[in-house]
């Protein structure tokens, strides 16, 4: 520097150091975002019993509105209006909460009520059935065991091959078709399809 004036050799290098400075700034920031990302990703994908249930706060940010409203205030949906009544892809419905898998198409039938309808879950051991008299009804509510979401009711159905109908609100489950069991982290669930 001569004369307090920059030269053009040390304009060139400030320009490199600037350059330099701005793009390791950049690709610091592209992978903070990419790690933040694969955190959400590995905290919402797929089921793992050892990740911990969802904060209420957190499941109130990731749910829809229905979605909260029926899992966690024991709401309801409009028959034939929902999502899944009529869904006769092959898969497995996890719960909206957590991703357990708790039924499969293979368990699903038509009950003609326009709500998802089960004979059974994947494993008794993963729902609570207890008894709901609110409402001035006689109900047997089923919840999900890990995650407490309301699930739905519990009645006798002789349509049902159980003798048992689950009544599941769609807005209490995801479905996850075959083809993406895979990708979504559900690969060793895919034998429950090969069943029948």
């Amino acid at each position: 520097m001569k004369g307090g004036r920059i030269t053009i050799e040390e304009k060139s290098t400030l320009s490199i150091y600037i350059g330099v400075g701005i793009a390791v700034v950049l690709t610091a920031l592209a992978i903070y975002f990419f790690v933040l990302i694969q955190k959400e990703k590995s905290e919402t994908t797929g089921f793992d019993p050892n990740r911990p249930v969802p904060s209420e706060a957190v499941i109130k940010g990731r749910l829809k509105a229905e979605e909260y409203n029926v899992v966690r205030r024991g709401g309801s949906e409009t028959p034939f209006q929902n999502a899944f009544w009529n869904n006769e892809r092959v898969g497995i419905y996890v719960d909206v909460i957590d991703g357990q898998p708790l039924f499969t198409s293979l368990d699903k039938y038509d009950s003609g009520l326009g709500v998802p309808s089960f004979s059974k879950p994947i494993s008794y051991d993963i729902v609570v059935e207890r008894p709901d008299n609110s409402e001035g009804m006689q109900r047997i509510e089923v919840r999900s065991k890990r995650s407490d979401a309301h699930l739905g009711h519990l009645f006798g159905d002789p349509k049902s091959p159980t003798g048992r109908r689950y009544s599941i609100p769609s807005a209490a489950l995801h479905f996850i078709p075959k083809e993406e069991m895979k990708d979504k982290g559900y690969v060793k669930f895919l034998p429950l399809l090969d069943k029948k």
